[in-house]
């Protein structure tokens, strides 16, 4: 299957979008298409041996809108100039059109408006003087908004009949109406029926295109900053690189190095592609990227990241991985994938969206000709008329949901967090149960020395570099523990040095015979361990291995080593219980050590001695009882268990594996970052029903006074300037309320 997305212009409305979506999944070989309003982007998914990306654009193009790929250098500078350049050609639009539709308001208002009247007016266009010349004058002044105005109509009518209407389309048959009504009253005018001057709509038309064009070039202004997490993304990437080629520096475009380039990077530059340290010692600031401010070192050896900023030192390192293949173009297209998708709660405004525009239609036609029937006049049943159809806005339906998911999405970037799709964002804030992988997740994943006990008169100090400077001989994960631990620490030479198998090891150092390692060896030795007898079994019952130390034929010490809890496991708990959720834990360790640890973490229920392809079978135990249930593992040996889960939040540093197999991938390895992205998709499902309860409230109340309900019962007639106002500022309102999900904060960070 073939993953792109395209840019898509020419969309005005949720029917716009809800159009396309029905041409392209109508292709053979289409899996998935979701057009994303806010962003003007279409991601598809297709069958590349069946149907062609050029196919898929020539589908868009034939009903009137364009379609082309989104460029890949240099990516960020073009959508950045598009993106001004059409808000500009919209602020000069309604700079022409409130030229001319402000004098056109005047002179339509004051001559008829009882409180206006003492305002100042040229005699020349006294209505009732000089009719003729007050029609021709509004008429020539319509024309510019019009023209400025024009792309309603063309976009409007074509959607017209091609029977999908759209939010264009209710406007250009509203403004229509009142042109070619009040173009008839003027031809009554010229004809001698001066009573027609009373019947002239040229204003409606003129202030309803400009306050159209107002709400448009607010709305351009506020999807622009929808999308400012997904900027900042494309941004980090460098567009040169110096690159190392025949021992000559060369700078050229990212575009260029390839995969074994030699790439130099000094100080206050950023590292231009993915690869691995040769030379050189530095700090890195990958802040961007994790969510984590501090800066990490890096020496020979350690990988470094595409788009980081390295501090300090200058270092070589060859290039492993570059273009799409980095770690940042894999988030790029994560985070891009994410806002394209569409959220299970999308689905219904969809649906409203796709026959909205036919229903305002027949609605407003059938109030209007009621209106006629019944005996009111004709100006009056076609104020109705224009009105219901220039107050529906099938676009604040459009936007309530994408507009969300796009903020949260970038802002779940700019925290370490991705999500990958709308579906997931969701799904998040219904989770009941949370399922923790062990080690590696609530662990450290490595052993530690977590205690050491001392016997006989020997210091910790001593005992520790004494052991070390053995240790530092053999390869056991154990014994490197403890050399990890007395790194800073100059170590006794040592002689004698042997390995035996399945105990410990036996040197000498200091001039003193050392032996290291477990029970089997201190009792096969003859060495007593009755004094630290008690603290043996009590290390043993904390899930801890004891390493027994003896000098020269004496036990010296226990040095202990665990896979110890993360710093952050236990606060991550916590937060997840403070929010009603309850956690679990899942390993394949002994039920004793598995207790231990879950006990440190606070975790509510153990699953122990669990085999790795059992771990998926648990999760489906736990999902019976309907529990909407994550699991959070590192990606790669929980792969199934985190498909099987109905949400799979991977920690690590963004391997592909991790990217792949879950829904949520924490960048930066924190646990707390778990109860993050719960209250983000809190967050951002309560805006969305807040989103699409002033779409539709709007709508359902709008309507109805447009029709003529308030008028019925003595109340005033909703004038079809105010209707375009409120249309305007429906949409405008709905972009300003998913906005305000950018000022969310972690509560980690508001504590």
């Amino acid at each position: 299957m073939v993953k792109q997305t395209l840019s898509i212009g020419g969309m005005t409305c949720a029917a716009c979008a809800g159009r396309i979506e029905k041409v392209v999944r109508k292709l053979s070989g289409i899996k998935q298409a979701n057009v994303n309003l806010a962003s003007e982007k279409l991601f598809v998914e297709f069958d590349g041996a069946v149907l062609s990306i050029a196919a898929i654009k020539s589908a868009v193009v034939k009903i009137g809108y364009s379609a082309s790929d989104i460029a890949k250098d240099g990516a960020q500078d073009a959508d950045k100039a598009k993106k001004q350049k059409e808000i500009a050609i919209l602020k000069t639009k309604l700079i022409i059109s409130a030229v001319f539709a402000a004098p056109l308001l005047y002179i339509a208002m004051v001559p008829m408006v009882n409180w206006l009247k003492d305002l100042p007016f040229p005699t020349f266009l006294l209505p009732m003087s000089y009719p003729l010349v007050y029609a021709l004058t509004e008429f020539l002044l319509t024309i510019p908004v019009i023209a400025a105005g024009y792309k309603f109509y063309t976009i409007g009518f074509k959607a017209l009949i091609g029977r999908s209407p759209n939010m264009d389309s209710l406007i250009a048959v509203g403004t229509t109406s009142a042109v070619i009504y009040s173009v008839y009253n003027t031809i009554q005018i010229a004809l001698g029926n001066f009573t027609a001057v009373e019947f002239l709509y040229f204003e409606t038309a003129g202030v309803i295109i400009t306050l159209i064009l107002l709400g448009k070039f607010l709305e351009s202004k506020s999807k622009g900053r929808t999308s400012e997490a997904i900027k900042k993304l494309m941004g980090l990437a460098p567009k040169t690189a110096i690159v190392m080629r025949d021992g000559k520096e060369l700078e050229m475009l990212i575009s260029q190095v390839m995969t074994g380039d030699i790439i130099l990077v000094r100080p206050g530059e950023k590292i231009p592609v993915d690869g691995i340290v040769l030379d050189g010692n530095t700090a890195i600031d990958e802040s961007m990227l994790t969510g984590e401010s501090m800066p990490v070192d890096k020496k020979a050896g350690d990988s470094v990241v595409g788009g980081s900023l390295n501090t300090t030192g200058a270092i070589h390192f060859k290039a492993v991985k570059v273009g799409a293949d980095t770690v940042l173009s894999q988030i790029i297209k994560l985070v891009e994938e994410a806002q394209g998708s569409k959220a299970p709660i999308a689905q219904m405004a969809d649906i409203v969206s796709g026959y909205f525009v036919p229903i305002v239609c027949l609605i407003a036609l059938g109030a209007g000709a009621l209106w006629f029937i019944s005996g009111a006049a004709l100006p009056f049943s076609l104020k109705i008329f224009i009105s219901i159809l220039v107050i529906a806005c099938p676009c604040a339906l459009g936007l309530a949901t994408p507009t969300a998911i796009m903020v949260a999405t970038g802002k779940g970037a700019e925290n370490g967090i991705l999500i990958k799709s709308g579906e997931a964002l969701e799904t998040a804030h219904k989770i009941k149960t949370i399922v923790f992988d062990k080690t590696g997740t609530i662990t450290q994943g490595k052993p530690a020395v977590s205690d050491i006990v001392v016997t006989n008169g020997i210091e910790e100090r001593y005992l520790l570099k004494i052991a070390a400077s053995g240790e530092k001989q053999s390869e056991h994960p154990l014994g490197q523990a403890i050399v990890n631990k007395a790194d800073n620490q100059e170590l006794f030479p040592i002689s004698d040095f042997q390995s035996i198998t399945g105990r410990g090891i036996k040197f000498c150092a200091d001039g003193k015979t050392v032996l290291a390692g477990n029970k089997k060896l201190m009792d096969e030795s003859g060495i007593s361990l009755t004094v630290i007898g008690q603290d043996s079994d009590r290390l043993a019952d904390e899930g801890k291995t004891p390493m027994f130390i003896s000098i020269d034929g004496k036990i010296a010490g226990i040095i202990a080593v665990a896979d110890l809890i993360k710093n952050s496991s236990a606060a991550a708990i916590k937060a997840l219980h403070n929010l009603g959720i309850e956690t679990v834990m899942i390993t394949g360790d002994n039920k004793k050590t598995a207790a231990v640890i879950a006990k440190q973490a606070g975790i509510d229920k153990v699953l122990a001695e669990v085999l790795p392809n059992d771990k998926s079978n648990e999760i489906k135990k736990l999902q019976s009882g309907a529990k909407i249930t994550a699991m959070v593992g590192d990606g790669i040996n929980d792969a199934p268990a985190l498909a099987q889960a109905d949400i799979g939040i991977a920690i690590g540093s963004g391997t592909d594996i991790a990217m792949e197999s879950a829904d949520i991938v924490l960048m930066r390895g924190d646990l707390t970052d778990v109860s993050t992205a719960i209250e983000l998709s809190k967050q951002t499902i309560r805006n969305i029903k807040q989103n699409l309860c002033w779409a539709f409230g709007y709508n359902v109340i709008g309507i109805p006074i447009a029709a003529g309900l308030l008028y019925i019962f003595g109340g005033p007639l909703l004038n079809p300037i105010f209707a375009a106002a409120a249309m305007s500022l429906s949409s405008v309102s709905v972009l300003t309320n998913a906005l305000r999900l950018k000022k969310f904060k972690p509560k980690a960070e508001v504590l």
